[in-house]
């Protein structure tokens, strides 16, 4: 499988951000069996899909971005910040000129729109996934840059198919999270489903665009870590985290965000 994703690291980023896809499908495929669903396990499953999304943050990209810059003879801390924070300040800019309104808070946000709210549950989701898929296809695209057959080659794969597992099992609540409520408000199970699972849709999408440009312009690949890292980060504070606190169940979702955290700890430590 390493041979494999360093010979062909586009396509090991479609079939990794495949698989984040399908767990997202399948945590929205809960809404058949279930009309409603525990507002402490709601928390929870949102906690921990920001403890995830942070533990990844650092491991699978900022902590790589940093090293090769390094190795580039750039200016690490430069790199990373500009990077973390371009990544921030883009999704940001989105956040405020799309139209869109969160599923949880129903609270619309972007220019004013007379666009149904299908379609503005549809924008959001989408908005808030693309830095998933492209943090994976980054990821594929940096290891295969390495000198092929070494331990840091290896290694550096390693943690893409973490941030890859990783991502997914952070989809599988958020694929719930959205089409349970959705289900809950009255919508058709049918409808709620497809709206559940279309926010991992994207991921593939966005996961070989982040492949294709980590290969062919690794110079650019420090940054570009970062920025990933820092759009991942702002859908963290900008979304779960806030909606994860909604209810008087904080706790719960404290907790879920410390296991998160910690599974993809163990995940990148393990594997990369």
């Amino acid at each position: 499988m390493i041979e494999y994703a360093y010979q062909h690291p586009v396509l090991a980023a479609l079939y990794g951000t495949l698989f984040t896809y399908a767990v997202t499908a399948l945590g929205a495929s809960l809404v058949f069996p279930f009309k409603n669903i525990s507002k402490k396990l709601l928390n929870g499953m949102l906690g921990f899909s920001a403890g995830v999304m942070i533990a990844a943050s650092f491991w699978s990209l900022l902590s790589p971005g940093i090293e090769l810059a390094e190795e580039l003879d750039m200016i690490p801390w430069l790199q990373a910040a500009l990077g973390f924070l371009s990544g921030g300040l883009f999704l940001l800019l989105v956040d405020r000129y799309l139209p869109h309104i969160h599923v949880l808070t129903n609270h619309r946000e972007g220019v004013n729109s007379s666009w149904r709210r299908s379609v503005l549950l549809v924008l959001a989701i989408t908005l808030h996934n693309i830095p998933e898929g492209l943090a994976v296809g980054v990821a594929f695209g940096y290891a295969s840059t390495i000198a092929g057959g070494s331990v840091v080659a290896s290694t550096a794969i390693g943690g893409a198919i973490a941030l890859a597992i990783g991502i997914g099992l952070q989809n599988f609540p958020e694929g719930a999270a959205v089409s349970i409520p959705l289900r809950r408000e009255g919508m058709s199970r049918t409808k709620s489903f497809l709206l559940g699972q279309f926010s991992g849709m994207v991921e593939p999408i966005a996961g070989v665009i982040g492949a294709i440009l980590a290969v062919t312009l690794r110079s650019i690949l420090p940054f570009s870590l970062s920025f990933a890292a820092g759009a991942m980060i702002y859908v963290v504070v900008e979304e779960l985290i806030p909606e994860s606190q909604m209810m008087k169940t904080t706790k719960i979702a404290t907790i879920g965000a410390m296991v998160g955290f910690t599974v993809m700890m163990m995940l990148d430590v393990a594997l990369g």
